[in-house]
C-alpha cells in the first residue's frame, strides 16, 4: 500500500530537504577556513558584538517580563474597568514593528524633540549643559523599545495559563486567606512558568534577530555584525561563520526551554461557566491598575500610532509617489507568491504524514519548520550561499552550450526574496494545515480508497473542501508575516526592487519620518489581521 504513495513521499521529503539547505549550507560555510575578515573581527570587535546581543537579549527579556506579567494577571484574575477592551488592546502592539517605535521615540526624546523643548521652555534651560536627559539611543532604549513591542508573547501565553488554571486551587487559597500576592507567588506563578519560559524564549529570539531597531539606534551586536560583514566586506565566508554562531545561540535556548520543563507535568481544570473567582479591585489598586494596563497600550501602540497617523495626514501627497505605489504591488507580489507556495509545501508534508502515517513522516514536517526560528539576517545568509552556487551552474551551464550568460537569475531576483520568506514562514501554513487535517475523521479516508480514489482524488475533491479554511488562513498568515519581513528583504533585495518594509526603513534611517509614516502605517494595520484571529480563538475557549 504505501509504494503507491512514493510521489508524495518524494515531494515531503524534496521539500524538507529544500527548505533546510539554508540552515545546512550555513553550516557547511562556516566549517571553512578562516580569512582575514573573519580574524580581524575576531580579534578586535566581536567581543563588544557578542556582549551587546547578550545585554540585549537579557535586558528585553526582563523588562518584557516586567510588563508581560502584571496585565496578564491582572486580566485574568482581576475585575477592572473596561476590561474586555484591554485584555485585546494589550496584544496591539505586536502588530507595531520595533523599528517604527524606535524611530518615533527617538524623534519624541531627542534634543530636538518636543519633550526636551518643553522641558527647557517650561525651567528655563539654554543649553544641553544645564540638565540631564537619558539618551534614548542606546543599549538600554533599544531593550526599552523591543520590551514594548514584544511584551505581548508573554502577556499573550501567561494570561492563557492563568485562565487555565484551577478554580478549586484558588478557592483553597482564600479559604487558606491567602492574600492575593500569595495567591499569585504560591499558585498562578508556579503553574504558569511552562507558558512564561515559552514566552521568554520567543522575545529572546526575536531580540536576537532583531535588525532595524539596534542599526537605528546604533548597537553593535551580533545581526548588524552579519549584514555589515555581507554588505561592507563582501564576505559570504565570514557572515556564515557569525551567522552559525547565532544559530547555535537560538538551538541552546530552544533546547534550555524545552529542558527546564522536561519532567513538568500539569493537569489543570478550566474555569466552568458561572464561575468567576477574580478579585474584584477597589480604590487606589484599581486605578494603578487601569493606569498599568492603558499606559502599555497607549506608549507601545496609540500613541506611536496616533504619530504617524499625524504623519501620514499631512504629508499624505508628499507620500503617495509612484515609487510608493509600486513598492506596495512589489510587497504584494512576493508576499502572494510566498503565500501561495508556502500552502502548497504544507499540504504536501502534512497530507504525506496523514497517507503514510509512520513516525518518520513526522521528519519531513519538523525539517520544514525549522526556518521558524532562524533571524531573518541569518536566513539571507544561508539563502544566498546555495543560490549563488547555483547562478554559477547556470552560467557554467549556458557557457557550455554556447549560449549567452544568465547572470544572477537565483540570487539576484525575486526568487531569492520569495525562497527566503517560504523557508521563514512555512511552519506557521504547515501548523495551520495540521490542525485542519487533524479534525477531519479518518473514516472519509478510507471510503474514498474504497470507491477507488487516488491519493490525488482524494486531496482534491475530499480533504481539500473540508480544510478550505484551515488552508486560507495559513496563506493570510504566510502573506502578512511576508509583508512585514525587514531583515532578508534588506538583504536578499534585487537591485531598485524595495518593498514597504525596505521603503520604511530607508526613510527612518535617513531622519524622514514623515514620509515613512503611511506605509508604515499600512504595516502596521496588516499586522493587526493575525492579532484580532488569535484574540477571537482566545474568547471562544474561554
Amino acid at each position: 500500500m504505501k509504494e503507491k504513495y512514493i510521489c508524495w513521499r518524494t515531494s515531503g521529503w524534496g521539500f524538507s530537504l529544500l527548505l533546510v539547505l539554508p540552515i545546512l549550507a550555513i553550516f557547511y560555510t562556516a566549517m571553512g577556513e578562516s580569512d582575514e575578515v573573519f580574524s580581524h573581527l575576531m580579534g578586535t570587535v566581536m567581543a563588544v558584538y557578542t556582549s551587546n546581543t547578550f545585554w540585549l537579549v537579557v535586558g528585553t527579556m526582563l523588562l518584557a517580563l516586567l510588563f508581560g506579567l502584571p496585565a496578564a494577571w491582572l486580566m485574568a484574575m482581576c475585575r477592572i474597568p473596561g476590561e474586555k477592551v484591554l485584555q485585546w488592546a494589550l496584544v496591539l502592539p505586536l502588530a507595531m514593528p520595533g523599528y517604527i517605535i524606535g524611530y518615533i521615540y527617538t524623534d519624541w526624546f531627542d534634543y530636538a524633540g518636543p519633550i526636551q523643548i518643553f522641558l527647557r521652555d517650561f525651567f528655563g534651560w539654554q543649553s544641553v549643559s544645564d540638565y540631564w536627559f537619558p539618551d534614548i539611543r542606546t543599549l538600554g532604549g533599544a531593550c526599552l523599545v523591543l520590551a514594548l513591542v514584544l511584551y505581548p508573547y508573554i502577556y499573550l501565553l501567561a494570561r492563557a495559563a492563568f485562565m487555565e488554571q484551577s478554580v478549586s486551587l484558588l478557592q483553597s487559597a482564600r479559604l487558606l486567606r491567602c492574600t492575593p500576592w500569595d495567591s499569585f507567588r504560591r499558585i498562578s506563578l508556579p503553574l504558569a512558568r511552562p507558558s512564561i519560559a515559552v514566552g521568554l524564549s520567543l522575545v529572546a529570539m526575536e531580540a536576537l534577530g532583531d535588525f532595524g531597531t539596534v542599526s537605528y539606534f546604533a548597537v553593535n551586536t551580533l545581526t548588524t555584525a552579519v549584514y555589515d560583514t555581507w554588505l561592507g566586506y563582501s564576505n559570504l565566508n565570514a557572515a556564515a561563520k557569525i551567522s552559525a554562531i547565532m544559530l547555535m545561540v537560538i538551538f541552546l535556548l530552544i533546547s534550555a526551554e524545552r529542558f527546564s520543563r522536561r519532567k513538568q507535568k500539569l493537569f489543570q481544570q478550566e474555569f466552568e461557566r458561572g464561575d468567576d473567582i477574580r478579585y474584584a479591585l477597589t480604590g487606589v489598586k484599581k486605578w494603578l491598575a487601569c493606569l498599568w494596563c492603558w499606559g502599555l497600550v497607549g506608549f507601545a501602540f496609540a500613541l506611536p500610532l496616533l504619530q504617524l497617523g499625524y504623519y501620514a495626514w499631512h504629508y499624505f501627497w508628499e507620500s503617495w509617489t509612484p515609487e510608493f505605489q509600486q513598492y506596495s504591488l512589489n510587497s504584494l507580489l512576493v508576499s502572494m507568491v510566498a503565500a501561495v507556495l508556502a500552502v502548497i509545501l504544507a499540504l504536501t508534508v502534512n497530507f504525506y504524514r496523514r497517507l503514510d502515517g509512520g513516525k518518520s513522516t513526522l521528519v519531513p514536517i519538523r525539517i520544514s519548520s525549522l526556518g521558524y526560528a532562524v533571524p531573518g539576517t541569518v536566513l539571507a545568509i544561508g539563502v544566498m550561499i546555495p543560490l549563488t552556487s547555483a547562478d554559477h551552474l547556470l552560467n557554467d551551464f549556458a557557457i557550455s552550450f554556447g549560449l549567452g550568460r544568465p547572470g544572477l537569475f537565483f540570487s539576484g531576483t525575486m526568487i531569492a526574496i520569495i525562497f527566503a520568506f517560504v523557508v521563514r514562514f512555512a511552519a506557521v501554513a504547515i501548523g495551520s494545515i495540521e490542525s485542519s487535517l487533524a479534525k477531519v475523521p479518518p473514516s472519509l479516508d478510507m471510503a474514498s480508497k474504497t470507491m477507488g480514489y487516488a491519493s490525488t482524488q482524494m486531496l482534491r475533491r475530499v480533504h481539500l473542501p473540508l480544510i478550505r479554511r484551515g488552508c486560507l488562513i495559513a496563506g493570510l498568515l504566510v502573506f502578512i508575516e511576508s509583508m512585514k519581513e525587514l531583515n532578508a528583504a534588506l538583504l536578499l533585495r534585487p537591485f531598485n526592487f524595495e518593498t514597504l518594509a525596505t521603503y520604511v526603513f530607508n526613510f527612518a534611517s535617513d531622519e524622514q519620518l514623515e514620509l515613512a509614516a503611511l506605509p508604515a502605517i499600512i504595516l502596521v494595520f496588516v499586522g493587526l489581521i493575525p492579532l484580532v484571529m488569535v484574540n477571537r480563538s482566545l474568547e471562544q475557549k474561554h
